[in-house]
């Protein structure tokens, strides 16, 4: 038998609630499944003690038994230092999409506008004084 260590989700619409559960992989998500081994309420703060309650013994022992927890499973128990955390590889998730990089490229190009700007102005306020008082006197 294929055994899973997940989520079945609880709750009404829009309010969910999980229960951790082992399962067999076949059976339905919220249906029938062996043993239940906690809760998880993602309405809670993050820093709430009742947010996420494991059964730890139980939970190692169906991992002795060969059972495969889920990914948020995985990190619910590498949270409770039940299992080492993997290392996971997204190389993309630092880089921006493309609108932001075009927006990061227009920033950049008027910031170099304006430095230009601001030290051409630098040199020449002498004589712009000048020329604006003689046009004034006009």
């Amino acid at each position: 038998m294929a055994m899973k260590i997940r989520l079945a989700r609880g709750g009404s619409k829009k309010r969910p609630f999980y229960r951790v559960v082992a399962a067999d992989s076949r059976m339905p998500r919220d249906g029938r499944f062996i043993e239940k081994l906690g809760t998880y309420n993602p309405l809670l703060p993050k820093d709430s003690e009742e947010r996420v309650k494991l059964d730890l013994d139980r939970i190692k022992h169906w991992l002795g038994e060969g059972a495969q927890p889920t990914d948020r499973v995985a990190r619910m128990l590498e949270a409770a230092g039940v299992l080492e955390k993997k290392t996971r590889n997204n190389p993309k998730k630092a880089v921006p999409g493309k609108k932001a990089q075009e927006r990061a490229e227009e920033k950049a190009e008027k910031a170099a506008a304006a430095a230009e700007a601001a030290a051409a102005p630098a040199e020449a306020p002498a004589e712009e004084p000048a020329a604006e008082e003689a046009a004034a006197e006009e």
